[in-house]
C-alpha cells in the first residue's frame, strides 16, 4: 500500500464516521422524543379518568377503556390505543346500525 493510497482510506473512514454518529444520534434523538410524547400522553389519559361516563361516551370511550390504556407498556403511546378502540367501536356501531336498516 503506497502513502496516497493509505491517506485515501483514511480520509473516506473519517468522513463516514461522523454520519454513522449523526445517525445514531437521531435516531435516539427520535426515540426520546417518543418516549417524551408517551409519557405525556399517559398523563392526559388519567385526566381522562375524571370525566363521567356520559363524557366519555361523547368522544366514544368507555371507562373500561381507560383502564386498557393504563395498562399499556410504558413505551406505548396509550392514546393511539385509545383511537383504536373508539374507531372499533364507532365502526361496530355503524355495522349495526345497517344491520337495523
Amino acid at each position: 500500500m503506497t502513502t496516497t493510497d493509505h491517506e485515501t482510506m483514511s480520509f473516506a473512514s473519517a468522513t463516514t464516521r461522523p454520519r454513522v454518529v449523526a445517525a445514531a444520534l437521531n435516531r435516539f434523538a427520535g426515540w426520546v422524543g417518543r418516549q417524551f410524547r408517551a409519557w405525556k400522553n399517559r398523563r392526559e389519559i388519567y385526566r381522562l379518568g375524571e370525566m363521567t361516563d356520559a363524557q366519555l361516551a361523547d368522544i366514544g370511550l368507555v371507562r373500561g377503556d381507560l383502564h386498557v390504556a393504563y395498562q399499556v407498556s410504558g413505551g406505548v403511546d396509550p392514546t393511539s390505543v385509545l383511537g383504536t378502540m373508539a374507531q372499533a367501536r364507532r365502526r361496530e356501531i355503524e355495522r349495526g346500525a345497517r344491520l337495523v336498516s
